[in-house]
């Protein structure tokens, strides 16, 4: 299983531009998305094919 938690603070900390996420491995990765203090911070956006990427933006989603 990848390193999700290393994979979200290179995003947070702009070591990396996004994280792809495949439909097979959305569920695992969200549970470690929404334990983050700051996850309002992520945005996903969904594909075809259940594929999602994520950024990180400075203002936190309402």
């Amino acid at each position: 299983m990848p390193d999700y938690e290393k994979m979200l603070d290179q995003l947070r900390h702009g070591e990396i531009a996004f994280i792809r996420i495949e439909k097979e491995d959305f569920l695992e990765f969200r549970k470690v998305l929404i334990s983050q203090s700051d996850f309002k911070h992520f945005r996903g956006a969904a594909f075809h094919h259940g594929l999602t990427i994520y950024t990180y933006t400075e203002e936190p989603s309402k």
